[in-house]
């Protein structure tokens, strides 16, 4: 009756051929046409006048070496990238070697202050509920979350306009669905959209336990047609990823989960991964409570208790 999708890495004319015989797809492939590619998604952010880095389009690797000017800039790839893959960070002329052999885009280094992430559901009706935003606090090494705070800790001007973004955003997607739009805060105070995802998220995985309606009833109420919920939360909380440990690949052995599995509120989330492989997401934790500094620390004290190793 109904289609979605976990991932926009799809086949859409497949579903453009569904859609034209009567079958509901959500997101509309219209919208993951736009976000699945890198180029599409930046020129629909300019077109519709989203706040976003300065950008270039560049076919392959020797095209960077035209565009030396722009460094210090991030490559991004057009197609294929995924979980801080298809993302390379350029400092200098030495790092166009590190860049990619394929379309993409050559996007302005924003000097980044707080990084942020807001889901947003809409019905086909146009109804949507905004989340309260999330700071994410990254692993450089490997681009992926470390772990995440929420609400984050944003004035209430800077509240409004990431919601007011983010609402106009998804509202020219012109889909209904669940939308993760990932932002930076630059440290003049600029708010720019880095980028979309049309799908639950890495950033919304605390509303399982901490919110009134999580990412995953939300998504079954747009695809039932039934009246969105509550995306309000009812305690703060704090996000950790399990990612598989340096120098461990093979049967994964999750050293230090019983230790967690005795505290309070502590929710642990594993993805059924036999395999770990050093920066594989392998599962979640969350931790929820009433202060948001006590949650950080606690966070820092539980990312330290466990560690994704291989077995033997």
């Amino acid at each position: 009756d109904v289609l979605t999708i976990e991932i926009e890495s799809v086949n859409v004319e497949a579903l453009e051929k569904l859609e034209a015989e009567g079958v509901k797809v959500i997101p509309k492939p219209s919208a993951l046409r736009i976000i699945r590619n890198k180029i599409n998604q930046k020129a629909f952010y300019y077109q519709n006048e989203i706040p976003t880095p300065e950008y270039k389009v560049v076919e392959n690797r020797k095209a960077l070496e035209k565009e030396l000017d722009w460094l210090p800039a991030v490559n991004k790839l057009g197609e294929g990238g995924y979980d801080g893959k298809g993302v390379q960070v350029l400092q200098t002329e030495n790092d166009l070697s590190l860049g990619f052999d394929a379309p993409g885009i050559l996007e302005k280094m924003v000097d980044i202050h707080q990084e942020i992430a807001v889901m947003v559901a809409i019905n086909s009706k146009g109804e949507h509920v905004v989340y309260p935003p999330v700071e994410m606090v990254f692993n450089q090494q490997l681009n992926l979350l470390d772990y995440q705070i929420c609400p984050a800790r944003i004035n209430d001007n800077n509240k409004w306009k990431i919601e007011a973004i983010a609402i106009k955003l998804v509202k020219a997607l012109n889909s209904p669905g669940l939308f993760a739009i990932e932002l930076f805060i630059d440290k003049k105070g600029n708010i720019f959209v880095n980028e979309t995802a049309p799908r639950v998220h890495n950033s919304g995985h605390h509303t399982i336990e901490a919110h009134i309606c999580s990412q995953y009833d939300m998504l079954w109420r747009i695809l039932l047609n039934y009246p969105l919920g509550s995306g309000e939360k009812v305690l703060s909380s704090a996000l950790i990823n399990l990612i598989g440990e340096a120098g461990h690949s093979g049967p994964a052995h999750y050293n230090g989960i019983e230790d967690l599995l005795r505290m309070d509120q502590v929710y642990v989330h594993i993805y059924g991964k036999k395999e770990t492989r050093p920066g594989r997401k392998m599962g979640h934790i969350t931790l929820t409570g009433n202060d948001a500094m006590e949650l950080m620390h606690r966070a820092q004290k539980v990312k330290g208790m466990i560690k994704v190793e291989s077995a033997g």
